[in-house]
């Protein structure tokens, strides 16, 4: 089974689409909320170069935003 970590925050709707999107697909996942951790703020930019969320780390390939096609790919589903 892939490692799936999702950083998002609270407030963003594409980190709630992908979060839905994970579940109905039953793959685990864990969630960083980037809003009330600096550390994790700091890890995701390290990673993906961005600012915002959603970032996606699945087997340490990073996607930034929601590429339901990507996450399909990697997932193989």
């Amino acid at each position: 089974m892939a490692e799936v970590k999702v950083y998002s925050t609270p407030t963003c709707p594409y980190c709630k689409l992908v979060k839905q999107f994970l579940e109905e697909n039953q793959v685990a996942f864990s969630e960083v909320d980037v809003s009330t951790s600096q550390m994790a703020a700091e890890e995701m930019i390290a990673k993906s170069g961005q600012l915002g969320v959603p970032v996606i780390e699945i087997d340490g390939q990073v996607i930034v935003g929601f590429d339901k096609a990507r996450i399909r790919q990697i997932l193989n589903i």
